[in-house]
């Protein structure tokens, strides 16, 4: 896989750009991460134009199949989380 950046360097890099300290920083991405959680919690969409949405969304339950037994079991419904891409941010990876 391509090399990727950790929170640690997130934090670094944006520090860096912004001139603003690392402690500082850091607690701006941890609040905007509690936020987002407890948005989507709450079953809200948050959207960033142009950047990304993230939205909550709800899987039915379902029969599936035990593929070492071939035996059905029941699938609890549940709660997942779809991030989409918005356009600035898939054009920034063109």
């Amino acid at each position: 896989m391509a090399d990727s950046i950790n929170k640690a360097d997130l934090v670094a890099a944006i520090a860096a750009d912004s001139g603003q300290g690392q402690a500082a920083v850091s607690a701006v991405v941890d609040s905007l991460f509690a936020v987002l959680a407890s948005s989507l919690k709450d079953g809200k969409k948050v959207s960033i134009p142009g950047w990304l949405s993230v939205e909550p969304t709800q899987r039915a339950a379902r029969m599936g199949r035990n593929p070492a037994t071939g035996e059905s079991i029941h699938i609890a419904a549940s709660t997942g989380v779809k991030i989409s891409a918005g356009s600035k941010l898939k054009a920034s990876v063109k």
